[in-house]
């Protein structure tokens, strides 16, 4: 039994060398990819940094990894946390949105904010956390905003 477990043991631990080499690819086309989205929506400093922050590293084709974005298994996680948040919402695919589609994605964007569903726990907890003030301006101007766009007489 315990020749089983060393064997298990050295197959897992190869495994894992080897997918230090067999990387994920990285999500940086650079901060320029989400200057549409800035440009038409004309954030405040204030709803930038709150997107910067806690949105664009995810929700962009721009993100800033951190350090251990660069060890498996962590890099693919990151890597599908990634992908999934640019397939839901993607601030720099902006510019081909539909005007019913961008209402559409402020109004995820508002009801996944008001219910704690974003940002994900798993990212708050190495990240932190939107404070209730922080969570309560995004909103804000996600509603504000949704009336440029909104398709509703």
């Amino acid at each position: 039994m315990k020749k089983i477990f060393k064997i298990i043991a050295l197959v897992l631990l190869g495994v894992l060398l080897i997918m230090q080499f067999i990387r994920p690819d990285k999500n940086e086309s650079g901060y320029d990819s989400i200057a549409y989205f800035e440009n038409e929506t004309q954030p405040s400093d204030q709803i930038r940094t709150i997107l910067k922050d806690n949105c664009y590293d995810c929700h962009s084709n721009h993100t800033i990894y951190p350090w251990y974005a660069e060890v498996a298994p962590v890099s693919y996680w990151l890597a599908d946390h990634v992908e999934h948040g640019r397939e839901h919402f993607n601030v720099s695919d902006w510019e081909g949105y539909t005007n019913k589609k961008k209402d559409h994605k402020l109004d995820e964007l508002i009801e996944e904010v008001e219910e704690g569903e974003m940002p994900l726990n798993s990212y708050t907890w190495m990240h932190g956390n939107l404070n209730k003030e922080d969570k309560e301006i995004l909103i804000q101007w996600a509603k504000e905003l949704r009336s440029k766009y909104s398709v509703n007489p």
